[in-house]
């Protein structure tokens, strides 16, 4: 699954259009690398996201193409 749609399926951002900024500006990597919005995804990546001054570390469990709001929270799980 591609970057931008996953942190939106998982609801970690609100707009698909968001994370595909922020991969623009180099603000996401994926196991330590600069990622682009169309890297593909699977279980077990980590994903580090910066936002503004904040830093979310998050560890993929599964990738779904689509997900129910209430389950989303367990598609991924909160490194730091």
């Amino acid at each position: 699954m591609r970057l931008d749609k996953y942190l939106k399926v998982s609801r970690i951002l609100k707009r698909r259009a968001t994370s595909k900024e922020l991969a623009n500006h180099d603000r996401i990597l994926v196991n330590g690398r600069i990622a682009k919005a169309s890297t593909h995804i699977k279980a077990g990546d980590e994903l580090e996201i910066t936002f503004g001054e904040r830093k979310m570390r998050v560890r993929v469990i599964s990738t779904p193409d689509h997900t129910k709001k209430e389950e989303a929270p367990f598609l991924y799980e909160v490194i730091e």
